[in-house]
């Protein structure tokens, strides 16, 4: 059976890609540019052009496909409804969902699918850090507004736990709330980074509305930039809060942090370009 992953180049998706090829799966990875992700993706994807936001010409990538993973990214509120119709049509009987924050349009269409489904509410990713690579290079600094504490979690956890309820029975109808072994706050993150790193990093703080004026410069609607930003300045018990689901699915302890900067400490060791 084939495994259709819509954003198989994503920090999440091709960790998806890579854990079901791992278990021996075929898997059709979904991207804009199949030439680009042939040296980001495990040979043994069979890489198909088109994106989840387009469903109406995934035909072709749906073609034999029994099981779907979906990541949900701006712009598919409207556009996920109709993929999931046309993946129950095609013959999917299995998806997951990595929620976008809360259950809206796709991950509500997915519940109402017919078809087994898991819903994969993950907290803050590790990967966010990734988003603090330049200011470091420059300056050895990252701006941030909120010192906030996260139970942040490694995608490559997210992407097993999917691939599991993929492939495993037992998680049909599940909704699992996903976060890290720790909470830590963004200083603890920075600390932990600069060990890593092996040089000073700062943290300089700066305004909310400099934060979300910052989003918006990247193409962010004002109204989503208000929503990430607001996040960090009340973030919710269920993002601050160490819960176990990652150990019970995968019958081993999550990926810590420090694993994290370790796997990627060389990134922000690069001179700034």
């Amino acid at each position: 059976m084939t495994t259709l992953v819509t954003g198989a180049t994503g920090n999440t998706g091709r960790h998806v890609v890579a854990e079901l090829i791992r278990r021996g799966e075929r898997v059709r990875a979904l991207t804009r540019n199949p030439a680009a992700a042939a040296g980001r993706l495990p040979s043994e994807a069979e890489l198909t052009e088109g994106t989840h936001t387009a469903p109406e010409k995934l035909d072709a990538a749906l073609d034999g496909v029994s099981r779907l993973h979906i990541t949900v990214t701006a712009g598919l509120a409207e556009a996920g409804p109709e993929l999931v119709r046309r993946a129950v049509d095609a013959g999917v009987r299995r998806i997951t969902v990595l929620w976008g924050g809360g259950v809206g349009p796709v991950e509500q269409a997915v519940a109402e699918s017919g078809v087994e489904w898991t819903r994969l509410e993950a907290q803050e990713f590790m990967s966010n850090t990734l988003g603090w690579i330049e200011s470091i290079r420059a300056e050895g600094v990252v701006r941030e507004p909120y010192d906030s504490p996260s139970a942040i979690i490694h995608e490559a956890d997210i992407a097993a736990v999917a691939a599991v309820a993929l492939l495993d029975d037992g998680h049909a109808g599940r909704a699992y709330n996903l976060t890290g072994p720790q909470t830590l706050t963004t200083r603890e993150r920075i600390a932990m980074l600069s060990r890593a790193v092996g040089r000073d990093i700062v943290l300089v703080p700066i305004t909310h509305e400099q934060a979300v004026e910052r989003l918006t410069a990247t193409g962010v609607s004002r109204e989503d930039a208000e929503y990430v930003v607001g996040w960090y300045a009340t973030p919710d018990d269920a993002a601050t809060t160490v819960d176990d689901t990652v150990e019970r699915v995968l019958g081993r302890p999550a990926r810590t942090f420090a694993q994290w900067t370790a796997e990627h400490a060389d990134r922000f060791k690069e001179p700034a370009r």
